[in-house]
């Protein structure tokens, strides 16, 4: 049976047509697809075989199910999901439009209004998501869709899934990060502490960072050096970069990229109020 990653054009469950690749990244692999029951254009993300190793698939479904309940219009809604041979994948509406990292990579920083404008959207689907105790885990760029001026937020919640269904005590035992390593707030990183909302305000922080700065909070040369940096460094001044950016709002930023998630601002909102205040 083929991996996941090596899925080519085809049906999935005698129900979606695959058409083609069109992204992948930590958990698997995303295509476009045609769902023959609705004759929609969906996209499907297959799980990467490492993951489907670790979890218990009706686990998976029902926790996929719980999450479909999200209705928000700045988070991408889970439609269904589904196991063929060795593929345990779910679907999302298939939304065409640039993603933040494609749009950061293309043009590099951004300017404050911009920056704000995509953060308030953010922080509304991160607020109205934490008030359903649903975190994301996952926060970042690549996650983050722009078609026209509107943000949306995809795979609110997976992460919470894969957790939920594994078949031992996190996916992370089984070699598996759920996360990325460069959003990452340090207590998620080593698994110390509770991890909550204020955890998602901390990648919000990161992706705030790049989109005024162009560039990532930490680098390193492995990702184990880079969870070391957000514990134990601070990143360079954002006005060191961009001195026209206002203090408060690159001390906004330094707070809600806190190592102690007690000092971070209690919600999404909070840290936009924070960002516009004078």
């Amino acid at each position: 049976m083929a991996q996941a990653q090596e899925m080519t054009p085809g049906e999935l469950s005698g129900r979606y047509l695959i058409e083609r690749e069109i992204g992948r990244g930590a958990m698997g692999t995303v295509f476009r697809a045609r769902d023959r029951a609705t004759d929609q254009t969906v996209a499907v993300k297959i799980l990467r075989p490492e993951l489907i190793a670790s979890v218990i698939a009706q686990r998976f479904h029902r926790e996929i199910r719980f999450l479909r309940r999200l209705n928000h219009p700045n988070i991408l809604p889970l439609l269904d999901s589904g196991q063929d041979g060795d593929h345990l994948y779910f679907t999302m509406p298939f939304i065409d439009g640039d993603t933040l990292r494609a749009r950061i990579d293309n043009v590099g920083a951004f300017p404050l209004d911009v920056s704000l404008g995509i953060l308030a959207q953010l922080a509304d689907a991160l607020d109205y998501a934490h008030s359903q105790n649903i975190l994301h885990r996952d926060l970042k760029p690549e996650n983050i869709l722009l078609p026209g001026n509107q943000v949306v937020l995809c795979d609110f919640g997976v992460a919470r899934a894969l957790i939920a269904s594994s078949n031992e005590d996190a996916v992370s035992s089984s070699g598996i990060v759920v996360g990325t390593p460069h959003y990452m707030s340090p207590e998620q990183a080593f698994g110390e502490g509770a991890v909550d909302s204020r955890s998602d305000i901390y990648a919000l922080g990161c992706v705030m960072y790049e989109m005024l700065t162009g560039d990532l909070p930490f680098h390193g040369v492995s990702l184990m050096a880079v969870i070391a940096r957000h514990a134990n460094q601070s990143p360079r001044p954002i006005r060191s970069v961009r001195p026209e950016i206002p203090v408060h709002v690159e001390s906004a930023i330094y707070a809600a990229m806190a190592k102690d998630a007690d000092a971070r601002p209690p919600s999404a909102a909070a840290f936009l109020d924070r960002l516009r205040s004078v």
